[in-house]
């Protein structure tokens, strides 16, 4: 059977802490317009869909060589809105209209500096190894097991994550990772779950600088200094 790989960019018009956040301007080009050619550039995917309800995110991903087959709806497009639930609307479509395809990897507009050959490792992993999906991963220094707390129900400061004998030393602790919104599923077991999370997923590390998302102002002026003084390829 004939294996396909799709790439899904969800990008909605709405976004709290950067308004039109996927519009937005880095190096002469709209943050959307670098996800799309790199997609485009890695020629790992039969089609580059963007999944959106906003008509000037529409107009541009077409200009850039995206396929836009359908709108989201809007109840798919708030500031709550279940991601699981955006991803299952768009295979649904797709596959409604003709679209036949196993895997599909998600790219974040907001996370620029990913690289190709790191997306390709990713859909490499998730075709040769059982598992329901793989995630694009950095290895977090803020861990909940040595310095990361929260208020208890009494108002009190305590570890997130308690162990029986407390950690001295950050390298001592338990490795934790940080999402950075490169994904791949094998979209056959994803529609009989509905959810991405599932028991069988695995981690893909990728260096720290290049999982950078950008989801506050301080983030996208630090993109827009990587960027011009030429520290990462966009």
């Amino acid at each position: 059977m004939l294996k396909k790989t799709i790439c899904l960019i969800a990008a909605r018009g709405g976004s709290k802490g950067i308004k039109r956040k996927n519009l937005r301007v880095l190096g002469n080009k709209p943050l959307i317009a670098h996800t799309i050619e790199k997609a485009i550039k890695s020629k790992l995917f039969d089609e580059v869909i963007v999944s959106t309800e906003d008509e000037e995110i529409l107009k541009i991903s077409k200009e850039y060589g995206a396929e836009i087959p359908f709108l989201r709806p809007k109840s798919l497009a708030t500031d709550n809105a279940d991601m699981d639930k955006v991803i299952l609307h768009a295979i649904k479509k797709l596959k409604s209209i003709g679209y036949d395809f196993d895997v599909l990897v998600n790219l974040d507009c907001t996370v620029p500096f990913l690289r190709i050959e790191d997306i390709a490792n990713t859909i490499k992993i998730l075709r040769n190894k059982k598992c329901d999906g793989v995630y694009g991963v950095y290895r977090q220094h803020h861990n909940p097991y040595f310095n990361m707390m929260e208020l208890n129900s009494r108002g009190f400061l305590e570890f997130s994550k308690k162990l029986k004998k407390r950690i001295k030393n950050r390298q001592d602790a338990p490795i934790v990772y940080q999402l950075n919104g490169l994904f791949g599923i094998n979209v056959n077991q994803f529609l009989k779950t509905g959810k991405r999370y599932t028991e069988k997923i695995v981690p893909f590390e990728i260096a720290p600088e290049t999982g950078l998302m950008i989801d506050t102002e301080f983030e996208f002026e630090l993109a827009k200094t990587i960027v011009e003084k030429k520290l990462l390829i966009i």
